[in-house]
């Protein structure tokens, strides 16, 4: 059975991974080809979408590591769970939680939320 941190872990490494080959690799091990993607700002209807997504988000924020926030949980095909996002090292500047469906460990879909985001972000 997969566990809902190792769901979350697989999450966050493909959102600091800043090479998109070795993304591409995360989303053809952890996430099916189409994987659908919201939150309040961007949307994503397939994996290749969602890596665009995700490099734009790198580029804004250049150097910024996404983390995991308290302990994942879930049931049935369902995760959730809470991040930030900031300097490596540092608080997080901008928070937020996601709930993800998977299927035997590769995730489907994601619904995210932002908890905290500064004004001038």
């Amino acid at each position: 059975m997969i566990e809902a941190n190792e769901i979350a872990t697989n999450y966050i490494a493909t959102w600091n991974t800043t090479e998109a080959a070795e993304r591409a690799k995360l989303f053809a091990r952890h996430w099916v080809e189409e994987a659908s993607y919201i939150d309040p700002l961007m949307a994503a209807s397939n994996a290749a979408e969602l890596s665009g997504m995700i490099g734009a988000v790198q580029e804004r924020f250049p150097g910024f590591r996404f983390s995991l926030k308290g302990k994942p949980d879930g049931h049935n095909d369902w995760v959730r769970f809470s991040w930030g996002l900031g300097p490596e090292g540092a608080e997080p500047i901008i928070e937020g939680s996601d709930v993800i469906h998977h299927d035997n460990g590769r995730m489907t879909k994601v619904i995210g939320f932002l908890d905290k985001v500064p004004a001038a972000a």
